[in-house]
């Protein structure tokens, strides 16, 4: 797949071919949803818990005698049915997380990215810099591109001031390498990349 290089001010750089082994697969759905969950059930805090009885402080003298009440033979104030006891079944503390083969971690975004592809939603730009970090000025280039909900994957380190001046900008994500994921690509319209990033990818997939 060949695509057209832009820079920042949406001027055009030449064009650059795709490797169809990482951005030329039919999208599996199944497995773009299947990595998403992992993502999302790995970042809940999980911290989320009540109190059961025996975290409860309450007396342990009997209730009631034993016979005569025509009633239950309770024990304990901390049971659940009584006000001020421990609560049953209630949520405890716990990791989320579930185990993921790495090389289907690795599948999984090949196919996000395939699915950006043939969408025709990635756009490339030969770096992601500007000169001074304005929001202002960003915000009209982007208004001159018509890019309104972005993730935007540059190298290894993110230029400073394009990262100060678009990180007020909503529906705007901008990411190094390391950080790029499926479920940030999906939640964005378009995925704009930069020469350093596609690099970055095709030796990391090589």
């Amino acid at each position: 797949m060949k695509l057209d290089i832009t820079s920042v001010d949406g001027v055009a750089d030449g064009s650059i071919d795709l490797d169809d082994a990482i951005f030329g697969l039919v999208p599996r759905q199944d497995l773009i949803a299947r990595m998403i969950r992992y993502q999302l059930a790995k970042r809940r805090a999980g911290t989320h818990q009540s109190l059961g009885r025996a975290d409860i402080w309450r007396t342990g003298k009997k209730l009631g005698k034993q016979k005569g009440s025509g009633g239950a033979r309770h024990g304990s104030a901390r049971a659940p049915q009584f006000r001020g006891g421990g609560k049953a079944h209630g949520p405890v503390s716990r990791d989320h997380a579930h185990d993921m083969p790495k090389k289907v971690r690795a599948l999984a975004l090949r196919h996000a990215l395939s699915a950006k592809a043939r969408d025709g939603e990635i756009i490339v730009w030969s770096d992601a810099s500007v000169a001074e970090p304005k929001t202002k000025v960003l915000l009209d280039r982007f208004a001159k591109m018509g890019l309104r909900n972005a993730l935007i994957i540059d190298g290894a380190e993110c230029e400073a001031n394009f990262s100060l001046a678009a990180r007020n900008i909503p529906m705007i994500d901008v990411l190094p390498i390391q950080g790029i994921n499926v479920y940030d690509i999906l939640r964005r319209d378009k995925l704009v990349l930069t020469r350093a990033a596609l690099e970055a990818l095709e030796a990391r997939f090589k």
